[in-house]
Order: structure tokens, then sequence, then C-alpha cells
């Protein structure tokens, strides 16, 4: 071999050390998982299981709930998985309950109806897009505007319940329509909704607090519909009603946050 030449064989010993990029598959594993779970619920309302369709979309809330969580666990934190796990929110819980819920009901509506879908998708992206911006601002007790997994689960348990009580979505058209606008609407607004974040799994707890979970867990199981959705009933209601609290008593209403040196929150949006 001509020695002015370099040696192959070098870069090939050097390639090791070099840093390779690459992902964590732990938590990218769940986020696909969800990305699945809102892509089989579009499928599922194309083939009119309206059923499936709703409840495909609360495993993908489960499934999103879960890959931020573990990628803190893990210490496998990427901005991949940031920008992945936005993406796959869009579809599970942006354009899949749009789609659902205009393939259900709303398409009777004619122009009405796939403008609230419309308005809907949009908000998802929006509030999506807000929340990735403002994440070392915000005050991580609240969420700005109604998180997407709960405007999703606004949809799907509505007509989740309709199909498990044989309520034709034609039927109710103007019911479907109101539900998928104020769900769309309350997520870009900047009403606060308490975020959950604060919580702490290793404190200790009063008695009743686990009998009240077990309690709800037992609820859940006896008519999944009706108690889900009630619940995110209850929740999309709550910003508001905190709203009007802060206004009434005349404190601050705004969840914009002075510090910004709050853990990293990504992965859990909304």
């Amino acid at each position: 071999m001509d020695a002015g030449l370099p040696d192959p064989g070098e870069d090939l010993h050097r390639l090791p050390h070099r840093q390779r990029r690459g992902i964590y598959l732990l938590p990218n594993s769940f986020t696909a998982a969800a990305l699945f779970a809102g892509f089989y619920a579009i499928v599922m309302a194309m083939g009119q299981r309206y059923d499936l369709a709703a409840t495909a979309i609360f495993a993908a809330m489960v499934l999103d709930s879960l890959d931020g969580r573990v990628a803190r666990l893990t210490h496998t934190q990427s901005e991949f998985g940031a920008q992945f796990d936005s993406l796959a929110d869009m579809v599970s819980f942006g354009a899949a309950p749009a789609l659902i819920m205009y393939q259900w009901s709303l398409h009777s509506l004619g122009k009405l109806g796939w403008l609230a879908a419309f308005v809907y998708c949009a908000g998802a992206a929006l509030r999506l897009a807000r929340f990735n911006t403002n994440i070392a601002v915000v005050d991580k007790n609240y969420f700005q505007g109604l998180p997407s997994p709960a405007a999703a689960a606004l949809v799907a348990g509505f007509i989740w319940i309709m199909a498990d009580s044989d309520v034709i979505g034609t039927h109710v058209p103007w019911v479907a329509f109101a539900i998928t606008a104020f769900a769309g609407l309350t997520m870009v607004t900047n009403v606060p909704f308490y975020s959950f974040k604060s919580v702490s799994l290793r404190r200790s707890v009063p008695f009743i607090t686990l009998f009240l979970i077990v309690l709800l867990i037992g609820l859940i199981a006896y008519r999944p519909p009706l108690v889900l959705f009630g619940l995110f009933v209850i929740y999309g209601l709550s910003g508001y009603a905190l709203y009007g609290w802060r206004r009434f008593k005349g404190k601050s209403v705004s969840v914009i946050s002075t510090s910004t040196d709050e853990p990293d929150e990504r992965g859990l949006h909304r």
C-alpha cells in the first residue's frame, strides 16, 4: 500500500470512539404505541366501530402519560423524544378525535360540521405549539389552556357514552358540535387548569385517600364511558371555575411564571 495514502483501517478503529447519534428505545416505544392507538382509532371510525375508536383514544392517553415519566425515571430525555411526542400527540389528540367526531356525527351538519372539526384540530395544533414554546415560563402547577389529551377525552368520551347507549351520532349533531367547539376553543384560551405535577407519590396520605382511589377504580370498572366522560367534563369546567375564583379574589389569572429554573417537563404535553 502506498505510504502516502491514508490507511482505511485507521478510520475503522476510530469509529467506536466517535459519538454516535441515536434514539432511546424505551420512552419512544411508549410514544410509538400512543401514535399507533391514535391511528387505530381513525381506522376503527372508518369502519364505524366508534366504541373501539373512543377506547383507542383513551389508550393513547395512558401511553402518552407514561413516555415522559419513563424518560425522566431512566434519564433518557432527548430532543428527538420531545419532538416525536408532539407529532404523535397531534395525531392521537388532534386529528384523530376531530375525524372520528366528524365521521360519527358532524358530517350531518354540512359545512358547519367540518368547520367545528377543523376548529378542534387547529386548536390542538396551536395548543401543542404554545406548550413547546412556553415550557420554560409557565408555572408547572398549571396548564395554559385545556390539555390536548383532556380535550380528546371530552370528544371521545361523548362518542363512547353515546355508542354504549346505542345513540346514533346523526341524532345529536348539535350536542356533538358544542362539545367539539368547546374542547377546541378551550385548548387555546389562557384559562389555567391544574396539572397535578406537584402531587408526590412518595408522600404519606390519609387512609381515606386510598379508599377513594379504590372507589373511583370500582366506578370506572362498573361504567367506564359514563364515569370517564363525567370526570373529564368536571376537569374541563374546573379551569373556568378556577379562573372565575381568581378574578373574584383579585388574584392574577396568568400561569406565566417569572422563574425559569423549573425542571424540564417536555414529554408531559398539554
